[in-house]
């Protein structure tokens, strides 16, 4: 028995190459090659296909992979997805878990992992990879940070986001210029941060600050 996987990529190209791949497989076929999500949720509804695995892409035009994912996971649950992206950024692999992927591959993925990826999804409901694991420890290594920070600290992390003084926040906060370093100190020690600029970056991370 072959168990049918679909492939939801832009880059006609490399979508054809692991289409290649996995009819190459004994017991994996492709079922269809989409360009976006969109074009994959049309032919679902449409009985076209009837896909148990879906190589995912991320970035694409019309409907990208993770909204796709999201109506993949309401629609269609019983289809399991598989992030395939040239994206190793940590944020973007939490999106797609949280979407409901049940794993995240490198397009440069070699044949025996991609072999190993879809049979250990559809035996297990979810292959974990290295940048995958790094990326759940690191988002509950942010959560875990958030959580040591009071309310006020957290206020005064989104100000100094801002182009205000310190001097300037204090006076936005109604405190003295000598609570707002030690509002400062503390902050940087919980964080293991040095300075100004690695405490702006951590907030725009973790969610405190928006651009």
């Amino acid at each position: 028995m072959k168990y049918k996987v679909a492939i939801v990529d832009d880059h006609t190209l490399l979508s054809q190459a692991i289409g290649n791949l996995i009819d190459g497989f004994d017991d994996f076929e492709v079922d269809g090659i989409f360009k976006n999500g969109q074009e994959l949720i049309n032919s679902l509804k449409n009985n076209k296909i009837q896909p148990k695995i879906i190589l995912m892409d991320v970035n694409m035009p019309v409907l990208n992979g993770i909204e796709t994912t999201k109506i993949l996971t309401k629609e269609f649950p019983s289809i399991l997805v598989l992030a395939l992206s040239v994206e190793e950024e940590e944020n973007t692999i939490i999106q797609m878990l949280k979407s409901g992927a049940k794993g995240y591959l490198s397009k440069d993925i070699q044949k025996d992992i991609l072999h190993l990826a879809l049979s250990t999804t559809l035996n297990q409901g979810f292959f974990h990879t290295q940048n995958v694991t790094d990326a759940l420890l690191g988002s509950l290594k942010k959560k875990n940070e958030l959580d040591e920070l009071k309310e006020r600290e957290i206020e005064f992390i989104q100000l100094a986001c801002s182009d205000l003084t310190y001097r300037e926040i204090a006076d936005k906060m109604c405190l003295s210029p000598k609570t707002i370093d030690n509002y400062r100190d503390a902050v940087f020690a919980k964080l293991n941060i040095k300075n100004r600029v690695g405490l702006v970056l951590f907030a725009i991370k973790s969610g405190i600050y928006n651009i």
